[in-house]
């Protein structure tokens, strides 16, 4: 099992350089849940762990989702992609860009009056919170992503040859590319900066990159259980299309306490209610395609890949919905059940999708058609066992918060340090096992295609 373009190959430096912020996320993620417990336990405050915890989630997802467009997209056009060298910039400019970035955030926690303002802008955090990199950060975000979305447009005009997989993965990033650009620019009101931030942060990860989810899951199943081309397309565009559908309205439910007119209660209610159904035909699809399935010999690859339709479902559908309609998050709000939804949510929807893709296209990347499977099983155990554990104690800390705070009216600090302790303790706890999970999944992305197949159980 190889490639079938040379080119194919620079999808494999993204997925490092991706998996390896993944294990930075995971650290940072568990100090920052120490901290919980022990504030000053790091000379870094909370405040800056949090913002290197999320923001190297954002971006280790995209790195690897910019890895999976340059294997899928020469594939799917079958040509060699447009300009390699040029890809080879963009990751390299991507990665240099990145590490500025996060020294910024580390310089600045270490030294606030670092953050000097030049030309109208904060020199190493904006302040935004999710989109906090400064303004010559978002200007070579944007040249990368520009030069992304050439390369790959000008490979599939090379042959003229359009598929929907491609052209549906290529719509997502380029929407992707799009919903940045709100975040560029400020406004003197904070409600109008605030309804204009939610594009970002909302229309990406409940907009954008649920397409490109759709586009990859339709490749993934059918490289791993050879479905019809024609077959998996037609459900991938009744998922896209309700996903577009629940999702853009769906941005409402950010709306509810911020200033804006009361007709987003209406809006943000019933849309965020639909959110679930095109996440939940998406696990139908995967069962429906993976059950006709009689010979898979990526099994790993197969496993996470339904999984990921899965807790995509569970994680942004239902632990989303339980707390969106107005009548809840009235009180909810703001607390740790918002914190429950988007760990579980993430880990669903994106780290199984990039985690999926890696195991579905690296064996042909380094040129093995068998692997050691049961690695990648138990990475996938540790995680998952993990995370599902992560998010029952945030959730129950986040009903406590909920009762303590807002209805009977205790002060926030009392709550979290007395009646929510225990939560954070085994917050901790999981945590640790998480990380396990991802050190086994490092160490068998570095491993497959390196070893004996006949040392390893084969996939």
């Amino acid at each position: 099992m190889t490639i079938k373009y040379k080119s194919q190959k620079i999808a494999e430096s993204f997925y490092t350089f991706s998996i390896l912020l993944f294990l930075v996320q995971v650290l940072v993620g568990i100090i920052a849940a120490v901290q919980f417990i022990w504030p000053d336990i790091l000379i870094l405050n909370f405040n800056t762990i949090r913002t290197l915890h999320i923001n190297a989630l954002v971006v280790w997802l995209l790195a690897g989702m910019m890895g999976a467009t340059y294997y899928v997209v020469p594939e799917e056009s079958e040509t060699e992609t447009w300009s390699v060298p040029l890809a080879k910039l963009q990751f390299w400019a991507t990665v240099l860009a990145v590490t500025a970035v996060i020294i910024g955030y580390i310089w600045m926690g270490l030294s606030p009056q670092a953050n000097s303002l030049v030309l109208g802008t904060r020199l190493l955090n904006e302040g935004r919170e999710y989109i906090e990199a400064p303004r010559w950060a978002d200007i070579l975000i944007v040249i990368s992503v520009l030069l992304f979305l050439f390369n790959n447009f000008m490979t599939m005009l090379k042959t003229k040859k359009w598929t929907g997989i491609q052209g549906t993965l290529l719509g997502g990033l380029t929407v992707l590319a799009l919903m940045y650009l709100p975040g560029m620019f400020y406004t003197k009101s904070m409600v109008e900066d605030q309804f204009w931030w939610w594009w970002v942060v909302h229309l990406w990860v409940e907009g954008a990159w649920e397409v490109i989810a759709g586009a990859l899951l339709a490749f993934m199943l059918m490289k791993l259980v050879g479905v019809k081309r024609e077959v998996v397309e037609k459900w991938m565009y009744v998922e896209v299309g309700l996903v577009l559908f629940t999702g853009i309205l769906g941005l409402g439910h950010h709306y509810y306490w911020i200033g804006t007119p009361k007709y987003w209660l209406w809006v943000g209610g019933i849309f965020s209610s639909l959110e679930p159904i095109p996440l939940l035909i998406m696990v139908w699809d995967a069962f429906r395609t993976t059950r006709e399935a009689r010979v898979v010999t990526n099994k790993a690859g197969l496993y996470y890949t339904v999984a990921h339709a899965i807790f995509n479902f569970v994680g942004a559908g239902l632990w989303g919905v339980i707390h969106t309609l107005p009548q809840v998050n009235k009180w909810t709000h703001g607390t740790q059940i918002t914190t429950a939804h988007g760990h579980l949510a993430f880990y669903g929807a994106y780290v199984l999708l990039v985690l999926s893709i890696i195991y579905v296209t690296l064996p042909a990347l380094r040129g093995v058609k068998e692997f050691n499977s049961s690695r990648a099983l138990q990475s996938f155990w540790w995680m998952t066992i993990s995370m599902v554990f992560i998010v029952l104690t945030i959730t129950g800390a986040g009903m406590v918060q909920t009762y303590m705070e807002r209805l009977m009216g205790l002060d926030y600090v009392a709550v979290k340090s007395t009646y929510n302790l225990w939560f954070w303790i085994f917050r901790v706890i999981f945590g640790i096992g998480f990380l396990i999970g991802v050190a086994i999944f490092v160490k068998d992305y570095f491993k497959i295609g390196k070893e004996p197949v006949s040392a390893a159980e084969r996939g």
